[in-house]
């Protein structure tokens, strides 16, 4: 039985108590592994030193921070097959897509290495002629990075590398979902030869992740999660006036104009909200379709979510694999049964599974209305509600009528109306005739309550850093 151990200070650390996290194969229900649960001691004891070793590499040179990077990089890249198994194993994706993940941290960690000759001030025009005004970008000190149960692998590095471009230093909480792939990035860490203290990560229960957030030396709290997690985030950010970074709940709409390619538009919706069980921020949450072509396309949705099969990724990678536990699979089926009772129809899925492994079949809603809870919360899995419309305005009116506002996405070929959409829908992103996928050179970033700052590109690298004006007489 695999037993992790935590990361810090540069080594993988004996554990002081005999609290271990239990980790389960959610396609098997299968015990795969533990992982020690650091203490309050260990989890302070990091981020001690995680301060101490932030002195000396934010005085590094961004040029040669980015040549640990780059080593770091490699040695993610090499890992990858050991990391995708990891993962692979504890939630339920294919090796392949787990194995993918693995690659495609290596390769934000490369890129967010490339900025290092990026990292730029301003000069500010003075009001007085014998002055100028100099405005630095400096490291904010120790990061806290809260790490999701459903892309981790990817994740973590979405937010280690731009902080450490940037001359921070991080402490690293896994999801308890999902610890095991973390710790093999742990091991790629110490193989690149990062100096002691700079990456940190541990496993830890709730209590002592808030001693984590709320100590002194953590300057950034940034978090990919819930609302209700958010919302933590923010209390604990008030201790010490830390900075918060929140990539919340999404709830995508998506607008299928009369004009749309409908068959494109139906592959590519269905593979959106079955990918990972539509376990994504981005997934599409909501279908608004035009009365025109309202039939025709709810046809081609049935038609591919009915073909969509469910199972163990380990045994046929083709299928649709497991939502994370027990308790997220009733409380989704629990949606679906509501939604029935409040008028919507079931065309596809829509039935618990009785066997082994918490899975969920592709569920396709019609005749929703805007008001009903399918609509308005977040479900996290394979359920695609369709709400019928008449103008585009209307569309766009319910589509922004809306707690989130994450990701969207319309499909039509007459750029009028993409460019109305693109002015006028409230959310971060706009993906025109195809469906959300972040690109690390974007900027990845929610209104309402979606989030607060961003991930990704030039402005996602900047989250990570604080000004600090000089104003020079001379």
């Amino acid at each position: 039985m695999r037993l992790d151990r935590n990361f810090a200070n540069g080594r993988f650390i004996e554990p002081a108590t005999d609290e271990l996290i239990a980790v389960h194969n959610p396609a098997t229900e299968a015990l795969v592994g533990h992982v020690s649960g650091a203490s309050p001691a260990e989890a302070i004891a990091a981020v001690e030193a995680a301060a101490h070793a932030q002195e000396t590499w934010r005085a590094l040179p961004s040029a040669q921070r980015a040549v640990h990077l780059h080593k770091l990089a490699d040695a993610l890249t090499e890992a990858a097959p050991a990391i995708g198994a990891a993962l692979a194993l504890e939630s339920g994706k294919s090796v392949d897509d787990a194995t993918n993940e693995a690659v495609y941290a290596g390769q934000i960690t490369r890129y967010h290495a490339e900025w290092a000759r990026r990292i730029e001030g301003e000069v500010i025009p003075s009001d007085t002629p014998d002055e100028n005004l100099l405005l630095f970008r400096e490291p904010i000190g120790v990061v806290a990075c809260l790490i999701p149960f459903n892309y981790p692998v990817y994740t973590l590095m979405r937010k280690v590398a731009p902080a450490l471009i940037t001359g921070n230093t991080v402490i690293v909480r896994p999801s308890n979902n999902t610890p095991m792939s973390a710790f093999e990035i742990a091991k790629a860490v110490e193989r690149s030869g990062l100096p002691a203290g700079v990456v940190n990560i541990l496993a830890m229960s709730h209590a002592t992740a808030e001693a984590v957030c709320t100590h002194p030396a953590v300057g950034m709290i940034t978090l990919t999660g819930s609302v209700g997690a958010g919302r933590k985030v923010l209390d604990y950010c008030k201790t010490n006036i830390a900075k918060p970074s929140l990539e919340l709940g999404g709830k995508t709409p998506a607008i299928i104009e009369p004009d749309a390619d409908l068959e494109k538009a139906a592959r590519d919706l269905v593979a959106s909200k079955t990918t990972h069980c539509g376990q994504l921020c981005t997934a599409i949450e909501r279908v608004y379709v035009h009365e025109s072509v309202r039939e025709r396309f709810v046809a081609l949705l049935k038609r591919h979510m009915s073909a969509v099969e469910t199972g163990d990724r380990g045994v046929n990678p083709a299928w649709m694999g497991p939502l994370v536990n027990d308790a997220s699979r009733q409380s989704i089926h629990a949606m679906v049964q509501r939604a029935l009772a409040e008028g919507a129809t079931l065309e596809t899925g829509g039935k618990l599974p009785e066997s082994r492994g918490f899975f969920y079949p592709p569920t396709l809603l019609t005749n929703c209305r805007q008001d009903m809870e399918i609509i308005r919360e977040e479900t996290f899995g394979p359920i695609m509600p369709v709400v019928e419309y008449r103008t585009l305005d209307e569309a766009l009116a319910m589509a922004n009528d809306h707690q989130f506002g994450l990701s969207s996405v319309l499909y039509t070929e007459n750029y009028r109306t993409a460019m109305k959409v693109a002015n006028r829908i409230e959310a971060g992103e706009l993906y025109v005739n195809r469906t959300p996928a972040d690109p690390y050179q974007g900027f990845h970033a929610g209104w309402k309550r979606s989030g607060l700052g961003g991930d990704d590109g030039k402005h996602g690298m900047l989250e990570f850093t604080q000004t600090r004006l000089v104003v020079m007489k001379y």
